[in-house]
């Protein structure tokens, strides 16, 4: 969102029409033209615009009229060789729910990926957001935070906000301690540890194409090793399970297997994009089906 605005902004510096709307606001907008007969001045509205820019396309899915209004909208400023920016939470390809004459469109166009923020930006938005705040945040409360909430910059600035209030509430000084306590209650109610074993192992199985049985087996091979490694790092953030508990499950491996491959996946999540963005896909896909 913020992105499609500063196009916006520098469009209209250069003198071009830009026309921001919310992929909602687009469905309520060509909806009520058509209660009121007015889809003349709907088109003349978004068919004007040299650059068109619409935020949360994913909107679209299930509205069958909606996408008909787009669907032509679009051709209409493609043929006019004007610029249209759509923005969606997950990818073209995932998008198998709309037409595929949308999907293909946009897919045809450039399809930029937003990664997760590394270690040293989330670090960088917390140092931004606490010198707002007229209390003293340790360096190493900050990086406990920076580690702890790793794809939500929104639940990251949530969390500082939470720690610096009960600091305040309290009358107490921030402290490491302190905030652990904070933020395990704060992974008790965003984050409810509702996730078996065997459905982690299922999800990491379905994403690396490994099945279960490798994932609990002697197999050497690169990928497997690597999608046992990514199971044993998420049975133990997203369980309570113990690193004896843990290795019981994948096949008998001892204590000081299970947290070798817990502390190869942590050291280098933050250092290896596409291993943090594998760790991510499968806690969203966790998430859908829990």
């Amino acid at each position: 969102t913020h992105l499609l605005h500063a196009i916006a902004h520098e469009g209209s510096s250069r003198g071009l029409i830009c026309v921001y709307t919310t992929c909602e606001d687009f469905t309520n907008q060509y909806v009520l033209a058509i209660r009121n007969g007015a889809t003349e001045s709907f088109r003349e509205k978004y068919r004007s615009a040299d650059i068109l820019l619409i935020d949360d396309i994913q909107f679209l899915i299930g509205k069958e009229q909606t996408q008909e209004g787009f669907f032509h909208t679009f051709n209409a400023l493609h043929m006019s060789r004007k610029q249209l920016v759509i923005s969606s939470d997950r990818p073209v390809t995932d998008l198998t729910v709309l037409e595929p004459r949308i999907t293909s469109r946009l897919a045809g166009g450039l399809v930029t990926d937003i990664q997760t923020p590394t270690l040293e930006t989330r670090l960088a938005i917390l140092r931004s957001k606490s010198s707002t705040f007229d209390c003293e945040i340790p360096d190493e409360v900050m990086e406990y935070l920076a580690q702890r909430v790793q794809s939500n910059i929104r639940e990251l600035e949530g969390s500082l906000n939470k720690i610096v209030a009960l600091s305040q509430f309290r009358g107490t000084q921030i402290s490491l301690e302190t905030v652990k306590i904070a933020m395990a209650d704060v992974r008790g109610s965003s984050h409810p540890k509702m996730v078996n074993d065997e459905a982690i192992l299922t999800a990491v199985s379905n994403h690396f194409g490994i099945p279960k049985d490798h994932l609990k087996g002697k197999g050497r091979r690169k990928t497997t090793v690597q999608g046992r490694h990514v199971a044993i790092y998420l049975l133990r953030q997203e369980t309570d399970l113990s690193l004896s508990a843990i290795g019981k499950i994948l096949g008998g491996r001892d204590h000081s297997t299970v947290l070798h491959g817990y502390d190869r996946v942590a050291s280098r999540i933050e250092l290896d994009d596409t291993l943090r963005d594998d760790v991510l896909r499968i806690r969203t896909n966790l998430m859908k089906t829990t």
